[in-house]
């Protein structure tokens, strides 16, 4: 379906235009209609399939068609980084219409926006049209009673628009309070892109960076996204990898916004070749050209799984998904693929010693850390990674010392 049945107005489309789209995608299609006759919508489509034009759109056609100059539209997104990303999308949509984001729409966090709530900083009651993005997200992250105590300041007469990627009871629960016999649109299944390779690496926790060291070494890693399950790990594992010589940084909720912008805006443009995020980037990251998505950690739960491997294998490219794995996510394992409908690849590198014995603590102090591999006192940009076998060598030297003094 052609964007310009939708018949939009002549200066939506021009953005539409120069954003080169031209087929509506299967959220859009269905979406659209329904949203331009003011009806209350509750979408279920994975990432990646197009739902901020679908929603962003629609909203920008009401707002054309109303007074100027006061606040109507608010999306609401669980990230700062996907509110950037929606914010950016709607610019370049907006770009020939002289609507105002900030003035007209608001773009914002739940526990953000109720601070300014609280404050006296912003007006709520001329909203016409509420979107909850990512809902599930939001939940997951804690949002539930800022969401509806924003609501509580909300217009009752609005229209209300829903996107998640699953929905859970609890998200069921939201729609059928807020939304007003909603249309339902569901668009296919939770699932990365056929385009993506799933391996999952078996190995002890002590030696997870070991091994994560020779996976980076012996695989064509172009741009990495690596997960781990704490703001702690993110940054060590992070701090680690640049002494190793890797282009790396962390990507985790205690750095402030604009160091964060920074780091996805080097990581975007290539400067930097690995990322090392929590999951608050899972689903704020738009970039296409990630070769691979690493779970150091595994994740919570098997829908979050397909949004992190869902990083990478986008705009038909090939990608690839590894999963350092110990005994205790084999559940985690099974409900995996049990979502996916298959089993999953499991993969143990040649030469690496599995038995291997080590103290390593989990949050990878330098200090106390055993390391597989050795760096000289170059600059980091100089630094490369050492055979594994010099480590081994010594390493197995030194752990029998400390077994003999004990």
């Amino acid at each position: 379906m052609n964007f310009t049945e939708f018949k939009l107005n002549a200066q939506i489309l021009s953005g539409v235009k120069e954003l080169g789209y031209e087929t509506a995608t299967p959220i859009q299609e269905k979406a659209i209609p329904s949203i331009l006759a003011g009806l209350d919508v509750v979408g279920t489509a994975q990432t990646g399939t197009g739902k901020t034009a679908a929603f962003a759109l629609p909203l920008l056609q009401r707002l054309m068609d109303g007074p100027r100059g006061q606040l109507r539209g608010l999306i609401l997104a669980p990230t700062r980084e996907l509110a950037e990303q929606i914010r950016q999308s709607i610019d370049r949509l907006a770009i020939r219409t002289g609507l105002r984001r900030g003035v007209d729409i608001v773009i914002a966090c739940p526990g953000r926006l109720l601070d300014h709530i609280n404050r006296g900083n912003i007006n709520l009651t001329q909203v016409e049209v509420l979107v909850l993005d990512e809902a599930d997200h939001m939940f997951d992250l804690g949002f539930r009673e800022p969401i509806y105590k924003i609501i509580r300041h909300l217009p009752k007469k609005r229209q209300n628009l829903l996107f998640s990627a699953t929905m859970s009871k609890e998200i069921r629960v939201l729609a059928d309070e807020i939304l007003h016999k909603p249309v339902s649109i569901k668009i296919g299944e939770i699932a990365p892109a056929n385009t993506v390779t799933q391996t999952l690496y078996p190995v002890s926790e002590a030696l997870k960076t070991d091994l994560l060291e020779v996976i980076l070494q012996i695989n064509a890693v172009k741009s990495a996204l690596i997960f781990t399950r704490t703001k702690h790990r993110a940054k060590r594992l992070a701090v680690h990898l640049s002494h190793l010589g890797y282009s790396a940084t962390s990507f985790q909720g205690n750095l402030s916004q604009s160091k964060r912008q920074i780091a996805l805006g080097k990581f975007r443009d290539g400067k930097l070749k690995i990322l090392v995020a929590t999951d608050i980037a899972a689903r704020g990251i738009d970039i296409d050209h990630i070769s691979h998505v690493i779970n150091f950690d595994m994740p919570n739960t098997a829908e979050d799984y397909t949004h992190r491997i869902g990083r990478t294998g986008r705009a038909a490219k090939l990608g690839a998904a590894f999963s350092l794995i110990t005994h205790g996510d084999r559940r985690q394992i099974r409900s995996i693929e049990r979502l996916l409908n298959k089993r999953l690849e499991e993969c143990f590198v040649p030469d690496f010693d599995y038995k291997a014995k080590t103290s390593a603590p989990s949050e990878l102090t330098t200090a106390d850390r055993p390391r597989q591999f050795s760096y000289s006192n170059q600059s980091s940009s100089h630094r490369k990674p050492r055979p594994r076998a010099n480590y081994q060598k010594s390493y197995t030297a030194k752990h029998k010392r400390k077994t003999s003094d004990q």
